[in-house]
């Protein structure tokens, strides 16, 4: 694909109210995204090897029941906006981008849930004080399962 074609899709990304764009010609493949700092080409082949993520390193509320233990005011809940694999981290060197008792803005990135190898950063919706993350570092998450409570 073009170069000059990839940089003029990011400038109709940049000048338009879209999040992501994908584009194919034959077996050649552009995803851009708004919220990721590199445009993905996606070529053809075997797929990449995944490192075991690192343990967890705070408080997780345990699950009754298959359910995250909830309580009837814990706060305020940040769901999962898709199905995917559920990061604290932005790398497994890198620090969590948020703990229990940490302070947050509504927009600040709490965490990132992976769906079809693209990282998206879930960002608080309401401004307070974390007060359980109720999923474990890579685990898969569902639709609209409850990931923290901010209080």
């Amino acid at each position: 694909m073009d170069i000059r074609k990839v940089k003029k899709l990011i400038e109709l990304l940049e000048a338009s109210d879209i999040a992501e764009i994908e584009i194919k010609e034959g077996e050649e493949a552009v995803r851009i995204s708004r919220y990721s700092s590199t445009a993905t080409a996606i070529m053809p082949g075997p797929p990449a090897p995944v490192a075991a993520a690192p343990a967890p390193t705070a408080a997780v509320a345990a699950p009754v029941e298959g359910k995250p233990a909830v309580a009837a005011n814990a706060g305020h809940v940040v769901s999962s906006p898709m199905v995917g694999t559920f990061y604290r981290s932005p790398s497994p060197s890198s620090p969590a981008f948020i703990e229990v008792g940490a302070h947050v803005k509504a927009g600040d990135v709490v965490c990132i849930v992976e769906a079809m190898k693209m990282m998206n950063q879930i960002e608080a919706d309401k401004a307070g004080v974390v007060e359980a993350i109720l999923v474990s570092d890579g685990e898969p998450v569902e639709f609209d399962q409850p990931l923290l409570t901010i209080v």
